[in-house]
């Protein structure tokens, strides 16, 4: 049954988060997709999370078709995704943080449906939102949708990093990860569908995402930063002005229930690249939420 199934690199780097790894790894055991390599590099944690991945490691050899870990000094998330590549040898590539979950079903669903939708280059999902202990706050689950190039680079997108689940190949293609980008996954979703498929969301819940004060997306100065520079990889495209609206549209929202006064600035920037964006949904819900919000 093994050997039929098509190989999945799960890859999960791992940077200070003794609290959460082995929750992680677990989950990737848990899956009911059998033919699996399972890749850990520790990016120079400074805490326990080497030891406790150590703890595992008799488990994984166990459980998975291949299994690697190495641990060494700190080179950067986006560097360490593409080390993992160089040893992935797998038809589908997931990239799971070291303190989310996977559904226990996520790789089985995600390999049936890329394998029955040959255009898409990847498929993502919902999120469950858990705390630091774990515990369930939310959920998020869409429509399905199929995304192309065009929708991600104005963020007209609902594309969960912690639910992707992508063709290697593909990934490959594109030259992997840029290493002198903050952000890793937006350019790797722009850079995929620059010339054509798409990126599919499913209605399905993939992922438990923790959300504590770690999280990258909550230095939100630095994410603003990552972002332009993202659109100015792209500034020859006649959608980039449009783009870069979106981003500033997208940092708002992140201001919001924070500080008032810096989210309308944030307001102000996209409409001065993109007039038209006053007529869209996404400023319409902005509106809303600036009445609605107590400060």
């Amino acid at each position: 049954m093994q050997s039929s199934q098509p190989l999945v690199s799960i890859v999960i780097p791992c940077y200070n988060h003794e609290q959460f790894v082995q929750d992680t790894i677990q989950s990737v055991i848990d899956q009911t997709y059998n033919n699996i390599e399972l890749i850990i590099i520790d990016d120079g944690s400074k805490d326990s999370s080497v030891a406790k991945i150590k703890e595992m490691i008799e488990l994984c050899e166990r459980r998975f078709t291949r299994f690697e870990f190495r641990s060494r000094a700190n080179i950067g998330l986006s560097a360490t995704l593409n080390e993992a590549l160089e040893w992935c040898q797998g038809v589908y590539l997931s990239c799971i943080a070291s303190d989310d979950i996977l559904k226990a079903y996520k790789t089985s669903v995600q390999v049936d449906y890329l394998q029955k939708n040959i255009l898409s280059i990847g498929v993502f999902g919902g999120v469950e939102l858990i705390d630091e202990n774990a515990a369930v706050k939310g959920t998020i689950l869409r429509r399905h949708k199929k995304y192309n190039f065009n929708d991600i680079f104005l963020h007209q997108h609902n594309l969960p990093a912690p639910t992707q689940f992508l063709r290697l190949n593909n990934v490959r293609e594109v030259g992997g990860y840029k290493e002198s980008l903050i952000i890793e996954d937006w350019p790797m979703w722009l850079f995929l569908t620059e010339h054509g498929g798409t990126l599919d969301y499913i209605s399905t819940v993939f992922t438990s995402y923790r959300r504590h004060q770690g999280n990258l997306s909550a230095r939100l100065d630095d994410m603003q930063k990552a972002r332009i520079e993202v659109v100015e990889l792209f500034s020859s495209n006649e959608l980039s002005e449009r783009a870069l609206a979106g981003t500033y549209m997208v940092e708002a929202h992140c201001w919001q229930k924070i500080n008032r006064k810096k989210s309308l600035s944030f307001i102000k920037k996209a409409i001065k690249s993109d007039f038209t964006l006053i007529y869209k949904k996404s400023f319409l819900q902005y509106i809303i939420k600036l009445a609605l919000f107590q400060y």
